[in-house]
């Protein structure tokens, strides 16, 4: 059943991620609403993505900091 759960994870991820880097081609539509769900789907189940990811979170906060 894990397997099964994996595949539709990175499936549903790969389509987000898509339809966000669609959106961001698009001026109207918003495509990081739908590129950071699919980056969390597949961080889920490939550990790359989830280290990237979190580098990308901490990048982003030191930024704000200052």
């Amino acid at each position: 059943m894990k397997p099964l759960i994996n595949t539709v994870k990175t499936i549903v991820g790969l389509i987000l991620i898509i339809i966000g880097l669609i959106g961001g081609l698009i001026p109207i539509f918003q495509g990081w609403v739908f590129g950071v769900p699919g980056l969390m789907l597949l961080g889920s189940v490939f550990p790359p993505v989830k280290r990237w990811t979190r580098k990308m979170i901490v990048k982003a906060r030191r930024k704000v900091k200052g």
